[in-house]
């Protein structure tokens, strides 16, 4: 790479922090993981531009480098005890009068319901904006899947928010 085209390259990667830590912090539930997969990612990015086709989605690109990070950490850390249900994160209190954080809340719960597979396709489609076919060549599955994962995904999101908890009956 020239130095003008390292320099083009360091400088996209920045653009996209936020949108990683965004993808990453859909994909862990946590802050502290996305931002360490943000980083490696970065890191795995950087040591890797020579094999970037430069003119092609860097945003894809990176957005795959993250995924397959994160699908290794996952396996690599299945015999760890972890709060996926957010019981202990639940038992932190919350002053009165922040009804919107306890709906934030009360989401990102719902968003942690839903099975890996939808959640990854509906940040790449919802929050990201990415087209069906670009999500579904990243994942790897037929454009159909994406589009079933994304619906399925919307649909359990709105009957798990639409629930009522027991001790507010």
């Amino acid at each position: 790479m020239t130095p003008e085209a390292v320099a083009k390259f360091r400088s996209a990667l920045s653009d996209t922090i936020p949108n990683l830590r965004a993808f990453g912090r859909a994909l862990s539930g946590n802050r502290d993981m996305a931002d360490d997969l943000v980083q490696e990612t970065l890191v795995k990015a950087w040591q890797n531009r020579e094999s970037f086709a430069e003119g092609s989605n860097l945003k894809a690109w990176l957005f795959t480098i993250l995924r397959n990070t994160y699908l290794s950490d996952l396996r690599k850390r299945k015999r760890e005890v972890a709060d996926s249900d957010g019981l202990i994160a639940g038992m932190v209190g919350v002053p009165d009068g922040q009804s919107s954080h306890m709906e934030l809340v009360d989401f990102a719960k719902a968003f942690q319901k839903l099975p890996p597979d939808q959640r990854e396709a509906l940040v790449l489609v919802g929050a990201e904006g990415l087209p069906y076919e670009e999500v579904a060549s990243m994942c790897g599955c037929p454009v159909g899947t994406i589009k079933s994962r994304v619906n399925r995904a919307r649909q359990r999101l709105s009957e798990l928010l639409a629930e009522v908890p027991a001790d507010q009956q």
